[in-house]
């Protein structure tokens, strides 16, 4: 592994592990993205693969917004997608502009599996993946943790059977309601492909990964235990052996986000992950008494639209959910309850920070 600078700041590191902290540690999901000026200037004419296949800009991307909220953010996430995955095991994506990734030909009927690599050569066909996260871990020079992400299994099926994001999910529900047996053999192999991906991260310098279940609303309790939770389980327990077979020694924080799954969170307090990340369907305290006395760090949950109201009105949810998380110096990371949008005002999610920093630190 190479050598790199230590951490000046681990307060993410330590949360994630239930130690007791000086206050909450923040990020936010997609904090590196098209609502920062800089982001446009750094991405250029370059598609947006194209951006996450240069680790020279992907790094830069990556680092935008530590320098821009300076001491506001606890951690960077690298700048990628959870589509690599599908593109290592053979599929040809589009970004369209105005629709987003658009898979050239999605699996229609189990025949079109023959197309996939179910054993897809992760350490050469993302090399370009760990490259980026190794410059950036340079470049960041111990400033705040590195983390690395992968999309959960039965998102990745989503994509793969949809070709797209969708409103009705027409095509992956034929998928595990009239071909489970094959849906199953599909989440199996990206399921191992998942692992690989993630352990790789950390040994390209990687502090800290999480695994992101974007479309666990369109799966019933029952469903999701069929055709979710085993396979982010299955990613919790393997995961820490392969790690060993690579020569890591050190623990690394594992957090698992499955939106709109608020049936489930006790599920995945016992699924072997050190921090659960919510969306804001949950009212903090609820989710707290659902953790009880187990080991959980629970990350969340701002309702990102909440960017868009006034400086007061930001402040007093900030207030309030830093509260409801039990105050934060302990099992707690302050992050938003999905990503940022590209209309959101930089000066808004400054003063976002300030406040978690106000609150948190109370």
């Amino acid at each position: 592994m190479p050598e790199f600078a230590p951490l000046k700041n681990d307060l993410i590191l330590r949360a994630a592990r239930g130690e007791k902290v000086e206050r909450p540690p923040i990020w936010i999901m997609r904090q590196a993205g098209r609502y920062l000026p800089e982001y446009h200037e750094a991405k250029g004419k370059r598609d947006f693969f194209e951006t996450c296949r240069d680790a020279e800009v992907a790094s830069e991307i990556t680092i935008q917004p530590i320098e821009h909220f300076n001491g506001l953010i606890d951690a960077a996430i690298i700048f990628s997608d959870i589509l690599v995955i599908p593109q290592a095991m053979g599929f040809e994506i589009d970004m369209v502009e105005g629709k987003g990734p658009v898979f050239v030909s999605p699996l229609r009927y189990p025949a079109d599996l023959k197309r996939v690599n179910f054993k897809p050569d992760i350490l050469k066909s993302l090399d370009w993946a760990f490259k980026s996260i190794t410059l950036t871990r340079v470049k960041l020079d111990g400033r705040v943790p590195l983390l690395g992400f992968v999309g959960a299994p039965w998102t990745l099926l989503v994509y793969m059977t949809e070709g797209q994001g969708s409103k009705m999910f027409r095509f992956v529900k034929e998928w595990i309601y009239s071909y489970p047996k094959e849906s199953h053999q599909l989440l199996q192999a990206i399921t191992e492909a998942c692992i690989e991906f993630l352990a790789q991260q950390v040994v390209a310098g990687a502090q800290m990964l999480q695994v992101f279940e974007s479309w666990a609303s369109e799966l019933g309790p029952r469903e999701f235990n069929e055709f979710s939770l085993p396979y982010l389980r299955e990613i919790a327990e393997k995961l820490p052996k392969r790690l060993v077979e690579l020569g890591v020694k050190e623990k690394i924080p594992l957090t698992v986000f499955a939106k709109g799954a608020w049936y489930a969170l006790d599920d995945l307090c016992d699924s072997g992950y050190d921090t659960v990340s919510l969306d804001w369907l949950y009212k903090p305290e609820d989710a707290v008494k659902v953790v009880g006395n187990r080991r959980i760090t629970l990350q969340g949950n701002l309702d990102p639209g909440i960017i868009y109201g006034s400086d007061e009105t930001i402040s007093k949810k900030v207030e309030e959910m830093i509260a409801g998380f039990g105050g934060g110096k302990q099992n707690y990371i302050i992050n938003f309850g999905h990503g940022t949008h590209p209309f959101m005002k930089p000066e808004k999610i400054e003063h976002f920070l300030k406040e978690c920093h106000k609150f948190g630190s109370k």
